[in-house]
């Protein structure tokens, strides 16, 4: 079966990184017709704008695509493109599943977390004022209907994945009107599924918590500034960046990305590690059903890492982005 996929391969690293693993995904057998898009920096250059209307009619119409880093400037340019997707396409959940890897030389084995983030609102809703000379303003917003949402989506990804506890993230002990709402859907939601051990735990305490034991958690729910701070330390567990997949789940379409930046001061050297957004690729390619490809491809990804001969500088070795992509080309056609 043949899928047609919208492809933003991103800034810096973004298009060498995007070249191995659709090298990767064609030796897996899978047939993929790529609809490359121009986002981000290299959009504005072109079109003057970083997230192009044709960006957004390609992903609702093939509701599927691969995206590559986009570069996000601090304080200053264009809003980010990611959260302009997320908000435009409502894609409303944020899946970052945090496993560890053999051969990445985390300091952790055995850690298994999904990370379920509310994508749409909280203070990343944007709304932001500058009330006097000096003083800005920033809303966080929660809502009944994103809280409950996000709340059943991370309980039907544990049931379907046969995962045993959900753990709502939260700061109700301050934010007692915003969290506390957030706090209640989630336990609204968790009466429907008695089969699921349900807790709570206050951010700052699950941060410490996740350093000290990280093997005590399994799928966490949180809000959209919660999720992303500790989805990232999550991946700190496990190698980094580097090596964590993400996917932005919606009603009409998901995108699934590397979650890490964009690396210019590496873009055109050839040494990009390629993991992130393979692993991504993985999970798309489970998206559209294609499990046994899915398989082959992360059977690969384990054997080139746990044998540790073929690695990018990132990973202590000194292959180059597409020497490390053929080696694990190597592994799915033996």
């Amino acid at each position: 079966m043949s899928h047609t996929v919208t492809l933003l391969s991103g800034d810096g690293i973004g298009p060498e990184i995007t070249a191995a693993v659709k090298k990767i995904i064609a030796a897996s057998g899978i047939q993929i017709t790529w609809e490359e898009h121009l986002a981000g920096k290299l959009a504005v250059e072109k079109f003057g704008d970083p997230l192009p209307q044709t960006v957004l009619d390609s992903i609702l119409k093939n509701k599927v695509a691969l995206k590559g880093p986009l570069t996000t400037e601090v304080g200053k340019g264009f809003k980010s493109v990611n959260v302009q997707l997320r908000k435009t396409l409502n894609l409303y959940a944020n899946l970052r599943p945090v496993k560890s890897i053999p051969g990445t030389r985390a300091r952790y084995t055995n850690v298994d977390i999904v990370v379920v983030r509310e994508n749409t609102e909280s203070l990343y809703a944007g709304i932001e004022n500058e009330i006097a000379p000096g003083v800005i303003q920033a809303s966080k917003v929660i809502t009944r209907e994103a809280s409950t949402r996000i709340a059943k989506f991370a309980f039907e990804y544990a049931r379907s994945h046969k995962r045993k506890k959900v753990s709502a993230i939260h700061k109700a002990n301050i934010m007692k009107l915003a969290d506390g709402l957030f706090l209640k859907c989630c336990q609204e939601i968790a009466k429907d599924y008695p089969e699921i051990e349900y807790n709570e735990v206050i951010v700052d305490n699950c941060c410490m918590q996740l350093v000290m034991n990280p093997l005590q958690f399994d799928v966490m729910v949180l809000e959209n500034l919660y999720g992303d701070i500790v989805s990232d330390l999550c991946a700190g567990l496990v190698g980094g960046l580097g090596v964590v997949p993400g996917a932005n789940i919606g009603t009409e379409a998901s995108v699934f990305e590397a979650v890490h930046g964009s690396a210019p001061d590496i873009a055109g050297k050839g040494v990009a590690n390629p993991t992130a957004m393979l692993l991504s690729a993985v999970m798309m390619l489970e998206h559209l059903g294609e499990n046994k490809a899915a398989e082959r491809i992360m059977n690969a990804v384990y054997r080139v890492l746990g044998e540790g001969k073929v690695l990018t500088p990132d990973l202590r070795g000194e292959a180059t982005t597409m020497q490390y992509a053929d080696e694990i080309v190597r592994f799915i056609e033996l």
